[in-house]
Order: C-alpha cells, then sequence, then structure tokens
C-alpha cells in the first residue's frame, strides 16, 4: 500500500510537477542563452549601423541637396540655351527667307536687263531707212549721156 499511497498524495504530484518544471526551465535557458547571444550582437550591430547612418547620413543627404540644386541650375541653363537656339533659327529662317526674295528680285531684275540689252541689240541690227540715208548717202546719178528732151 505504500505505493498506492505515493501516487495519491498531492505533495508528491507537486514534488513531480516542480522537478519537470525545473527540467524545462532548464532546456530553455540552455537553448535560448546562445539565442539570446546572437540577439546581443545583432543589437550591437545595429547599434553600431545607427552610429555610421547618424555620422554618415547627414553629409550624404546634403550632397543630395546640393546635386539635386546643381542639377535644377543645369536644367535652367540647358532650357535658356535651347531658348536661345530657337531664337537664333528663327532668326537664321527669316534671313533665309529675305535673302530668297532679293534672290527673286535680283532674277527678276536681271532677266528685265537682259531683255532690255537684246531688244535694244535687236532694234541697232534692224535696218533702218533713216539710219541708212545717214550712213549711207545716195550716189547722184550721173547724166552724162542723156538726150534732149523733144516737145
Amino acid at each position: 500500500m505504500i505505493v498506492s499511497l505515493a501516487v495519491i498524495d498531492p505533495v508528491f504530484w507537486l514534488g513531480c510537477s516542480i522537478l519537470l518544471v525545473s527540467l524545462s526551465l532548464t532546456a530553455v535557458l540552455v537553448t535560448a542563452i546562445p539565442a539570446l547571444q546572437e540577439l546581443a550582437r545583432a543589437a550591437r550591430s545595429v547599434e553600431k549601423l545607427a552610429d555610421t547612418l547618424r555620422r554618415e547620413l547627414p553629409p550624404t543627404l546634403q550632397a543630395i541637396r546640393l546635386t539635386g540644386m546643381e542639377i535644377s541650375e543645369l536644367t535652367d541653363d540647358v532650357s535658356e540655351g535651347v531658348k536661345s537656339a530657337g531664337e537664333v533659327v528663327k532668326n537664321v529662317d527669316r534671313s533665309l527667307t529675305g535673302v530668297k526674295k532679293q534672290a527673286q528680285n535680283v532674277q527678276v531684275t536681271t532677266r528685265s536687263a537682259i531683255a532690255g540689252f537684246k531688244a535694244a541689240w535687236r532694234t541697232l541690227q534692224r535696218p533702218s531707212p533713216r539710219r541708212d540715208r545717214l550712213l549711207n548717202p545716195p550716189k547722184p546719178e550721173i547724166e552724162a549721156h542723156r538726150e534732149p528732151e523733144e516737145d
């Protein structure tokens, strides 16, 4: 009966429970110690990273801001250059249009002058009765062998 009393006795079960709980806590602690060590290493790494970011991030952000402002200035300069080039192209286009009109006027004037010279040359080359008389006066006819006329 001693065995049966021990099985029914609550103190026995309490002792067994405490033993199992202590064994479980020991197993948990044995397995948790390496995990806690790794967690401590990770925390130190995060702290080092945070320090590095605290030191390096503000200058980097400042450099990024400056780069953004420089890009903005360059964009403005390029925009002004493009506008200036557009105006130059418009001026060249207007100049070319003016030169084209002047060339057409010169062409018309030249054709007119050539036509006038051709007409003058033809007029000068054409025989004119008045000019022929002036340049080649008629020769007097010789009346040496004429017989008297009878009435």
